[in-house]
């Protein structure tokens, strides 16, 4: 089968990889790709978000499956357009339709379900410039640090945590009256603080059966000792340590199988990955968010434990058979360090030229911000590459990381050398 995966970071390389080694799978395109999807797809360059580009390259390379890496695809619709297409709608996308990536879409759809279906969460009010008043209000009901989040998507960059009340009111402000997000903070959700220990649990379903994938634990500060401004993550650990089986088990029993059912109460039939990033609160599990794909660089220590078959696990996506398919898990555990470019997550320079990627033996490479360039790889992106490693406790995998870390180097190369600090 000839699969097209939408996306240029670690996360589409990561799936690229694992997907290469089913024998299921004949060609692989990744669209747009970077150095390293290269070496082991065909990459297009093309925006994921141009479906006509994506119907093009689709119906030319006989593509007989689409994975959808990013936010943005799905959330504007991907999924649908293929149905609606008579030359597409029978070609599976793994990735939800429309109305199912309201949940990443929209923070008030997402806090609304979870009110509705029961999932545990924290109280939170939404408002517009129309009752920005009353959002001043709510937030003196609220003890500090308060938590801002644009409705829409903001590259990630759409949640503030803040620490005064009086902060707090000129960022809503900003955030309403004057765009700060743009248009995504047209409307801006309030919630109240969770306290306790972030981590993440991601589900794969098909609209009736689930697979709860490995938790992973990633690290958005830019500093050591997790301080600094917020990034799209510099590392990550799978599995979590403290979320034992009997956390895992609840979050199973109050989110996992409240938010598949409340899917199917409001019709809508979901088919991907759910990310549920969650607070354990003294063993307590509440959602501080769902996304509507994989997380990165999540998917680069949660992908390498998985031993089954990925393509067969699509398979059971597409044809809603995911409970008939083999699933299994590595206990081994991974851990990934993010390398970035100077000046990340500020403005950052590229094309710089990368060294010492192929001397790198006892770690995998997954490719982000990367290009080639006239038969040199040369960075591309703030975030450039993830360097993963397998190993039976978390002190040896991340060991391996740093090793071959030294193997590789850019201009101005930065990277945390204490991802996994607070696990040990």
């Amino acid at each position: 089968m000839n699969i097209l995966i939408l996306g240029s970071g670690g996360r589409e390389h990561a799936f690229a990889l694992k997907l290469n080694e089913s024998n299921h799978v004949h060609q692989l395109y990744v669209a747009p790709g970077n150095a390293g999807t290269e070496k082991i797809a065909t990459n297009i360059n093309i925006d994921p978000t141009d479906f006509k580009a994506v119907k093009s390259t689709v119906l030319e390379n006989d593509i007989q499956m689409v994975v959808v890496g990013p936010e943005a695809p799905l959330v504007n619709g991907v999924h649908d357009f293929f149905l609606a297409d008579a030359e597409l709608k029978n070609i599976p996308v793994i990735g939800p339709k429309a109305d199912g990536a309201l949940l990443e879409g929209s923070k008030d759809f997402s806090k609304q379900f979870m009110q509705k279906h029961g999932v545990p969460t924290a109280r939170y009010q939404s408002f517009t410039k129309e009752n920005l008043e009353e959002g001043f209000a709510f937030l003196e009901t609220l003890e500090a640090p308060y938590v801002l989040k644009a409705d829409g998507l903001a590259a990630g960059k759409g949640v503030l945590i803040l620490f005064s009340l009086e902060e707090a009111k000129i960022e809503l402000k900003e955030m309403i009256s004057n765009k700060k997000f743009g248009e995504a903070s047209t409307t801006v959700v309030i919630e109240e603080f969770l306290k306790g220990i972030e981590l993440s649990v991601f589900v794969l379903t098909d609209g009736k059966s689930y697979k709860i994938l490995p938790s992973a634990k990633d690290y958005k500060r830019i500093g050591e000792g997790d301080i600094g401004l917020n990034t799209g993550g510099m590392g990550a650990i799978s599995p979590v340590p403290f979320a034992d089986d009997a956390f895992l088990d609840k979050v199973e029993e109050l989110v996992v199988k409240p938010t598949i059912a409340g899917l199917q109460k409001d019709g809508i039939d979901y088919r991907g990955f759910i990310f549920i990033g969650l607070m354990n609160d003294d063993g307590n599990p509440s959602v501080v968010e769902y996304n509507v794909r994989m997380g990165d660089p999540e998917t680069e220590v949660v992908l390498p434990r998985i031993t089954s078959d990925l393509f067969d696990l699509f398979d059971g996506v597409a044809n809603q058979t995911l409970h008939e398919k083999l699933f299994h898990i590595t206990p081994e555990i991974a851990t990934t360090v993010m390398l970035v470019s100077g000046g990340y997550p500020g403005s950052y320079e590229k094309n710089k030229e990368i060294f010492g990627i192929n001397d790198v033996i006892e770690s995998t490479v997954f490719h982000a911000g990367t290009i080639s360039k006239d038969g040199k790889v040369v960075t591309n992106g703030g975030r450039v590459m993830a360097i993963t490693s397998l190993g039976d406790a978390i002190e040896n995998a991340l060991e391996k990381s740093y090793r071959s870390i030294q193997k590789i180097s850019f201009e101005n190369m930065k990277y945390r050398k204490d991802i996994g600090f607070d696990l040990n």
